[in-house]
């Protein structure tokens, strides 16, 4: 098999569509991997075994990065645990099962900030993990991708592979999710406020405003990962786990600010406290990935207003 540094090596790319995934992809392309493995959600189901089984006979990787998943914000996540956990679940096991069962030895799992607990001293650093109770509005979600984390570093512990779970901050770019039943906070505030610009009047958001949280955009968490294919150094880290995003935070209030100015929204902001907040801070320690030479590449207020523009031109 060739190695995960050789831009000849055949990669697969589960989820190559979704907000991470295309990412991602364009992260391989651009650094040169041209052997990519992709499939449409209507060519390949990875909540089935034996059509997972058929892709990884059929098309032999020697890499495996796993972008596809479930997800959702916090009313997608409050309102379907079950599909969260089950579906996210079968994905992780039957691809990370198929990849080891077919001689792969290096995989890149994508997983989340919502694995460490609610209540986890600030900022998060990998070691946190399983140390406390987690966040109750996702914590199905939070289950299944622990899960991930804990497959992957089982057979390295075990059978010597160089498997390695990333742990982005919350992510946003071109290509997110903008429904408001199922999207994150930050596509939803931008669509409330371009609608609340476009009829005029005030823009109602849910909880206090009060926690923080980090923002990455999206191209940046497509670049660590080819930066850690190429780095040999990133699948020796302490139980393959290295958190990924720019290690600063603001409130969902400055945050509502800040996309309200990009948006050029100039009504009223109203709170609905009566709603959840969620966790009340997740800030992710970074200090593993930059002491590897990683960082990224955009600030915020310029990913916002490339997001706002795709946002303009495709959705509207």
């Amino acid at each position: 098999m060739a190695q995960a540094d050789d831009r000849r090596a055949r990669v697969y790319l589960a989820g190559h569509t979704g907000l991470v995934g295309s990412a991602i992809h364009r992260a391989l392309l651009e650094t040169g991997y041209e052997n990519l493995v992709v499939r449409d959600k209507d060519e390949l189901d990875l909540t089935d075994q034996a059509a997972t089984r058929r892709l990884f006979a059929d098309e032999k990787p020697d890499v495996v990065i796993i972008a596809a998943a479930t997800v959702g914000g916090i009313l997608a996540n409050w309102e379907k645990p079950w599909e969260f956990i089950y579906q996210n679940l079968q994905i992780e096991t039957n691809v990370i099962g198929e990849a080891f069962a077919s001689g792969v030895r290096r995989l890149i799992f994508l997983g989340s900030s919502c694995i460490y607990p609610r209540e986890a001293p600030q900022p998060l650093r990998e070691e946190y993990l399983l140390t406390g109770p987690l966040e109750e509005t996702n914590r199905a979600y939070a289950v299944a991708k622990i899960a991930g984390i804990e497959l992957c570093r089982s057979l390295n512990r075990e059978y010597g592979t160089r498997y390695l779970s990333l742990m982005p901050t919350n992510l946003y770019g071109p290509g997110d999710n903008f429904d408001l039943r199922s999207s994150h906070a930050l596509p939803a505030l931008i669509r409330k406020f371009h609608e609340a610009k476009m009829r005029g009047g005030p823009v109602r958001l849910w909880g206090s405003g009060t926690p923080r949280r980090e923002f990455l955009f999206v191209d940046d968490v497509g670049r660590a990962v080819v930066f850690c294919l190429q780095d040999s150094r990133a699948a020796e880290v302490p139980d393959g786990m290295l958190n990924v995003g720019c290690g600063e935070d603001l409130s969902v209030r400055e945050l509502a600010a800040l996309v309200q100015r990009v948006v050029g929204h100039e009504g009223a902001v109203e709170w609905d406290t009566s709603k959840p907040d969620g966790t009340p801070r997740k800030l992710m320690d970074v200090s593993r990935l930059r002491s590897l030479g990683w960082a990224p590449a955009v600030a915020l207020e310029d990913g916002l207003q490339r997001t706002y523009r795709w946002y303009v031109e495709n959705c509207t």
